[in-house]
């Protein structure tokens, strides 16, 4: 394959597996819509799938095959952490007040954002094992995927702002982390119970 295919085959197989909706998606989509540490979160994201994709094209997928226990343990911890953010998600959307869109500083969202990435066995899974085996060494493929994922979060990160006179209604923002609570616990109790 020429170099821009492998550039073009990146960015699309890396686009097809981070736009699905997940933790990771939704709490990026929510700072975004706060207008709290969005940079600060985007490039956690974006640094991390970097990092990860690096990993997946060098062929440490191999290495995660020989520890399958460790991925175990991940699923586990990631799980139970999914399933605490969901609950709190779940309070917010029950709460008298909803929030409004702000800059308000309440939380550690750098510290949400690195444990979304990195205790979500999903994102080895897809990002190390299933790119790596797909760029099989292929740097410039790599290099499209990273592309894809600094373009995508980006995008979702600072596009949220557009959705804005949307939530100023408080019942936006009950749906939302209604959704943002149903689909972290659904992940959490996935991943407990598939592993």
């Amino acid at each position: 394959m020429d170099r821009v295919t492998d550039l073009f085959l990146g960015f699309g197989t890396m686009m097809t597996l981070i736009v699905a909706i997940g933790a990771q998606n939704a709490f990026v989509l929510r700072q975004g819509l706060r207008r709290h540490a969005v940079g600060r979160v985007v490039a956690v994201c974006a640094i991390s799938d970097a990092v990860l994709v690096a990993v997946g094209v060098a062929g440490f997928g191999a290495l995660v095959d020989a520890f399958p226990r460790a991925v175990t343990v991940a699923a586990v911890v990631g799980g139970v952490f999914l399933l605490g953010y969901g609950f709190l998600a779940a309070r917010r959307a029950f709460a008298p007040s909803a929030m409004t869109v702000d800059t308000g500083t309440s939380g550690r969202p750098v510290l949400t954002a690195l444990a979304l990435t990195w205790l979500n066995p999903h994102v080895y899974l897809d990002t190390v094992l299933l790119l790596g085996s797909i760029a099989a060494g292929r740097w410039l493929f790599g290099v499209g995927a990273v592309t894809a994922s600094i373009t995508w979060f980006v995008a979702l990160g600072f596009g949220a702002r557009l959705l804005s006179p949307l939530f100023a209604k408080p019942r936006s923002w009950r749906v939302l982390d209604g959704l943002i609570a149903a689909v972290m616990i659904t992940l959490g109790v996935t991943l407990i119970a598939g592993w």
